[in-house]
């Protein structure tokens, strides 16, 4: 008999899976950076206290990889790497704005 992975198998609610990509250390706070306009790695790095380069890259590409930021590469001088809220992640403006919300009360 096998065992299924907790990874392999569909969340049981929407929230759930929503709730697992934006789970992690920083993921919330890069989100909330990015809402504000386009965001470069030094700059989080610099802004959210605490952060180091490595969890900072993987917590990037991991919302890349979910559809909630696009990576644009800007080829004016100094060449560098801007990261913007894609339209998924625009979307989840009004959810993150009623959970501000709700941690205020």
């Amino acid at each position: 008999m096998t065992t299924k992975k907790v990874e392999d198998t569909a969340p049981d609610c929407p929230a759930q899976g929503l709730l697992k990509q934006l789970s992690g250390k920083w993921k919330p706070q890069i989100f909330l950076h990015a809402v504000e306009g386009p965001v470069r790695f030094n700059s989080l790095l610099r802004d959210i206290n605490g952060a180091n380069k490595q969890s900072i890259a993987v917590a990037l590409r991991e919302l890349e990889e979910f559809g909630l930021l696009d990576k644009n590469v800007v080829t004016q001088k100094p060449l560098h790497i801007e990261y913007t809220l894609s339209d998924k992640g625009k979307s989840l403006i009004p959810v993150f704005r009623q959970l501000e919300l709700f941690s205020d009360k």
